[in-house]
């Protein structure tokens, strides 16, 4: 079966790129200037591929999708801000890493979807509709680069599944008592940097995407601001640092490493690569005994004196 498809290039040049499939053989494609060129050349490859002849032009693509995740993590994943899909990468390579792209089917990744639906986290819970679908999201993600970028693949196979319906968004504000509790908890945690994170969202209403990718160019102390070079809606923001949140990233910033590209909560000796404070948070909410209640609740508590004058005294 044959297909067209139009695309255009960031120069604003328009191209054209063939695709043929035919069962039994590698799919196969190629590029035009012209739309009638690549209608052509797509008729004449899927009748010459009918009648059994062979084209050395076109090598059998043999890539797998633990290769696609590999060469992922190494030259995609660094650039995004949030780690936390690294885990879900090697889910889904266990589930089909031996697979090449091409065989992997929409319907098999509806049984991944519905495994990952019924399983349970590590923590013992049930995956929630929004955990779900960041798996779908991470792994088609890597398939548009792989097809788009590396021409690994002629398509996303995640494209035609459909997410699963999440529930509508419900607020949740911590009370004197539980704000008290969580604090503590965190400032108790293993993760060095977890209780600077809570304040810093109680304190500004980031999300944790945005705390986890600040570096140390987008930190102000003479000007008492941190600027958000990209936001979930891909505008530039800028948030007031001050109180306890603002000694505490100080007391980071001043502790020794001044690149302007180190993030500001990064591994150790690992000033380039952010860290994931997913386990470090369920612990710290667990501790405290603070029941439904997410990160991203913290939100809903931002920009309050009283939410100054509770973390204060902790600092």
């Amino acid at each position: 079966m044959a297909a067209i498809q139009k695309r255009t290039t960031a120069t604003g040049k328009v191209r054209y790129r063939a695709i043929v499939r035919i069962k039994g053989h590698p799919s196969q494609f190629a590029t035009f200037h012209k739309k009638s060129d690549a209608v052509l050349w797509a008729q004449q490859r899927e009748a010459g591929l009918k009648l059994g002849k062979t084209f050395t032009d076109v090598l059998p693509n043999n890539h797998t999708l633990s290769n696609l995740i590999d060469k992922y993590i190494l030259e995609v994943l660094p650039q995004k801000k949030d780690q936390c899909p690294l885990k879900q990468l090697r889910w889904w390579n266990r589930e089909m890493g031996n697979l090449p792209l091409d065989q992997i089917t929409p319907a098999m990744i509806v049984e991944c979807r519905t495994k990952l639906a019924q399983g349970k986290t590590h923590y013992g819970t049930k995956r929630l509709p929004s955990t779900v679908n960041r798996y779908l999201a991470i792994l088609s993600h890597a398939f548009t680069v792989a097809w788009k970028e590396w021409q690994w693949t002629d398509r996303n196979p995640v494209m035609q599944i459909r997410k699963l319906k999440e529930p509508r968004g419900r607020v949740r504000f911590l009370d004197d008592e539980e704000r008290a509790r969580l604090l503590e908890a965190c400032r108790e945690s293993r993760s060095p940097h977890l209780f600077t994170i809570v304040v810093l969202a109680l304190s500004t209403g980031m999300r944790k995407g945005e705390i986890l990718g600040l570096m140390r160019k987008d930190v102000d102390l003479r000007g008492k601001r941190i600027v958000i070079q990209e936001t979930k809606n891909g505008e530039r923001r800028v948030v007031p640092l001050v109180g306890p949140a603002m000694e505490l990233v100080r007391r980071i910033v001043e502790r020794g490493f001044q690149e302007s590209d180190s993030f500001i909560f990064h591994h150790f000796g690992q000033p380039d690569k952010s860290i994931c404070i997913r386990t470090a948070w369920v612990n710290a909410v667990k501790r405290a005994e603070v029941e439904d209640f997410t990160f991203h609740d913290l939100r809903h508590s931002a920009a309050s004196y009283l939410v100054s004058r509770a973390v204060s005294h902790l600092v």
